[in-house]
C-alpha cells in the first residue's frame, strides 16, 4: 500500500519550503492552518506533492504548549546517526536520478551517490537535519534473494554483504540562495 503522506516537524518552514521546491523539485500542494490541540496555539500543515499523489508534509509550530525545546533531525537528537531515520523517495530511471543530482550539485549541494548493486541512491540533508535519499532501483528482487531475506531476518548473527560503491559529487554552484 502506499503512503499517502509522512509529515515532520519543521524549525524554519521558509528553509524547508525553499529546499523542498526547488532542490527535490517537489511542488506545494495544500498548507492548512488550524489550531493545534488544546487551543494554545495553532500550526500550518504544509504539504508537498512528491509524485503519484504521494506527499510529505511539515508541521510549523506555534503553540505554547509545545514550546520551541524540541528538535527536527529525526536522527542525531535520538542519539543515532543521520542515515538510520531518513526518507527515500523513488527515483524511475538512472536518467531520472542523475538529472536530479545535477540540480542538487547546481544548488551548491554536495551528493554522496551509492550503486547498492540492485538500487543506486543520492543522499542529502534538508533545512531540518533530516536525510533524504532519492533511489532508482535498478533490478527486480530474484526469488533466491527473496528466500534469503526471509531467512537473513531471523538470523540473530547473519553474514556482512559488503557494501556498495560510493562516490561524492561536489557542488558545481556555491554561494546558492536558499
Amino acid at each position: 500500500m502506499a503512503f499517502h503522506h509522512v509529515a515532520y516537524g519543521t524549525k524554519d518552514l521558509a528553509a524547508t519550503h525553499a529546499f523542498y521546491t526547488r532542490r527535490m523539485g517537489f511542488r506545494l500542494v495544500k498548507v492548512v492552518v488550524a489550531p493545534t490541540p488544546g487551543d494554545q496555539g495553532w500550526a500550518k500543515h504544509a504539504f508537498y506533492d512528491t509524485g503519484d499523489g504521494q506527499m510529505i508534509a511539515f508541521w510549523d509550530l506555534h503553540d505554547p504548549l509545545i514550546g520551541d525545546d524540541w528538535k527536527a533531525d529525526h536522527a542525531k537528537s535520538l542519539g543515532v546517526p543521520e542515515w538510520v531515520n531518513h526518507v527515500a523517495f523513488d527515483a524511475p530511471s538512472l536518467d531520472d536520478l542523475h538529472a536530479r543530482r545535477r540540480i542538487w550539485q547546481e544548488n551548491g549541494i554536495t551528493v554522496l551517490e551509492v550503486d547498492h548493486e540492485w538500487c543506486t541512491s543520492i543522499y542529502t540533508t534538508d533545512p531540518n537535519g533530516l536525510l533524504v535519499e532519492f533511489c532508482c532501483t535498478t533490478r527486480a528482487f530474484t526469488a533466491e534473494e527473496i528466500e534469503l531475506a526471509n531467512r537473513l531476518i531471523a538470523d540473530p548473527s547473519p553474514p556482512l554483504e559488503t557494501l556498495g560503491t560510493a562516490s561524492v559529487h561536489k557542488p558545481t554552484k556555491t554561494g546558492v540562495a536558499a
